[in-house]
């Protein structure tokens, strides 16, 4: 088990959440010590409280346990970028938006004058 890596995304989850380590540990029901150290990877974690950390975050415990597959296909990128729009806040969704529609419009500037 890559408790380093849980952790990991632990924190990833937990930032985009914009939640600090006080306030998902309260959620779950841990001390901060304790998940200070999840998510260093400095200890193991039970499946209770796994389960209970990816329901604070609304992720799914894969999301957890598993890095997603870098795969360049389509549907894995949609597959990544439903997962970090769901954790994210309204404020951070209407960010994300602006930045995608930006992103897009400069890229096919940029495409017809190739």
């Amino acid at each position: 088990m890559d408790y380093y890596g849980i952790g990991r995304r632990v924190r990833r989850y937990r930032k985009a959440c914009g939640l600090s380590q006080e306030r998902l540990a309260e959620l779950v029901g841990i001390s901060v010590t304790h998940m200070s150290h999840i998510e260093t990877g400095n200890t193991k974690l039970s499946l209770p409280v796994l389960a209970r950390i990816a329901d604070a975050l609304s992720v799914s415990t894969d999301a957890l346990l598993h890095e997603a597959p870098k795969a360049a296909g389509r549907e894995a990128i949609s597959d990544e970028v439903s997962e970090l729009l769901e954790s994210s806040s309204p404020y951070e969704l209407s960010v994300i938006l602006d930045v995608a529609r930006a992103t897009r419009a400069a890229l096919r500037k940029h495409a017809g004058e190739a």
